[in-house]
């Protein structure tokens, strides 16, 4: 008789064991968390810029990881504004996104690629920021684009510009 309460005992705390980490408890593989705008140090850097409309700049962005372990796993979010309009910088097309695990102290970077628009032409955006926000976060850090303002695509679809992926930094 002293069998089955000791049997029935130990399957209640196994069941109790294997609940605790059913996402909510630490698995020891913590890494996985997203990098936050607030906890990495962002800064664009020297740009190839478009000197006359219709030319094509470069600006890349590098980031360091300030804070604990954590993980970059897309594409970086790329807003333009300016002249009380948004528009959402695109992935380069054919990209593929790899998954980053920066530990405290690493770093990544990307590249923003754009067209240059001519002055007042319609289909320009006269950007003034670009808002910067990292995968699996909504919080987003701006700057200033200084670099002239940016052609439209053919048929209006958003700016001729696009957004690498990340790419690791150092070994």
């Amino acid at each position: 008789m002293r069998a089955i309460p000791l049997t029935v005992t130990a399957l209640a705390a196994a069941l109790l064991l294997t609940a605790c980490d059913d996402g909510g408890g630490k698995s020891g593989n913590n890494a996985e968390s997203a990098c936050e705008i607030g906890g990495v140090s962002v800064q664009i850097g020297s740009a190839s810029v478009a000197p006359a409309a219709g030319d094509t700049g470069e600006i890349p962005v590098s980031l360091t990881n300030q804070s604990a372990p954590c993980t970059l796993d897309h594409f970086p979010g790329v807003v333009l504004s300016g002249g009380g309009s948004d528009a959402t910088v695109p992935a380069l097309e054919g990209a593929k996104a790899q998954k980053l695990k920066l530990a405290k102290g690493d770093s990544a970077s990307f590249s923003i690629t754009y067209v240059r628009g001519k002055d007042g032409a319609a289909g320009s955006l006269a950007a003034k920021t670009v808002k910067i926000t990292l995968p699996g976060t909504d919080t987003g850090r701006s700057f200033p684009w200084t670099y002239g303002p940016v052609a439209g695509k053919a048929g209006g679809s958003g700016p001729d510009a696009s957004v690498s992926a990340f790419q690791q930094v150092g070994d």
